[in-house]
């Protein structure tokens, strides 16, 4: 049983939980992610590592509420125990001193995608952040990402906070020369700004969190193409480059059981959601 220590909301319905996990803390790297696993039928859910204290003996996690078993986990409260958490898996991120480089995080993927700013800014690097949303409250973690980075910009779909849209990256980087980009967040984002930084030859490593069931590359359910390659998220990454990956292939492959997942959400609704009577609703 892993021990919630801590739990935050971030922004509406998405959490972030520090549990006891003293093995996984000691060897656990920006870049990995978890199994996270509730109830004797639970399904495993990865979840990218956002922080780490060897120290204390925990590790960090966050997830947003879309589905059945996200929706039950946001009903633990601290002090409480999540079943199991398996990890640290997937390869840790490439990290050094490469001089200049930008981080891009989009809603929920804001957390992890600070842990790599922390660890650029340690290795000496120049970092430049950007966080975007679809709308403002979805844009967390401002003041920790202001604190961490040279620069920090933020951006809005509907351009009520900072930028709309990414178009103002493109103007940056024709006055502003980096010498890496990361990028984590929904695949569409991770996209897009692949798509910006490929004429500037900018290295642009993407956290790619396709459909993933054992996390250890048995399965091969976590398939996806780079550079004209099958290769597993969970041993091959979870990041890749950006400018070799099929993102439509992933969009589709990510798109495959929404069915049965809104339906298995719907009945979990029906059948009184959280037994604890807070409504996840």
């Amino acid at each position: 049983m892993y021990k919630i220590v801590t739990k935050t909301q971030l922004a509406p319905k998405i959490m972030l939980f520090e549990v006891e996990a003293p093995d996984i803390a000691a060897k656990a790297q920006a870049g990995q992610f978890l199994i996270v696993i509730h109830g004797k039928a639970g399904e495993r859910i990865p979840l990218t590592i956002c922080g780490y204290d060897r120290t204390k003996g925990t590790v960090s996690f966050a997830f947003h509420e879309v589905g059945k078993t996200t929706k039950g986990l946001s009903c633990l409260d601290q002090g409480e125990s999540i079943d199991n958490v398996t990890g640290p898996l997937g390869n840790p991120s490439e990290v050094k001193n490469f001089g200049k480089v930008l981080c891009v995080g989009g809603s929920v993927m804001i957390a992890p995608l600070l842990l790599q700013v922390k660890a650029m800014k340690e290795a000496g690097n120049n970092v430049t952040t950007i966080l975007g949303a679809r709308t403002p409250e979805f844009v967390m973690m401002q003041q920790e990402a202001k604190d961490m980075s040279d620069k920090l910009y933020l951006a809005t779909d509907d351009g009520t906070l900072g930028y709309q849209g990414l178009d103002f990256l493109t103007d940056m980087l024709k006055k502003e020369k980096f010498d890496r980009c990361v990028v984590m967040g929904p695949v569409i984002l991770m996209k897009d700004v692949s798509e910006i930084t490929k004429p500037y030859c900018i290295p642009t490593i993407v956290t790619l969190t396709p459909i993933m069931i054992d996390g250890m590359g048995m399965c091969g359910v976590c398939r996806v193409t780079v550079d004209g390659k099958m290769l597993f998220g969970c041993v091959d990454g979870p990041e890749f480059d950006g400018h070799k990956t099929d993102f439509d292939e992933l969009i589709i492959r990510q798109r495959t059981m929404l069915p049965e997942e809104r339906l298995s959400s719907l009945l979990w609704e029906m059948n009184g959601g959280c037994k604890c009577g807070r409504s996840k609703a």
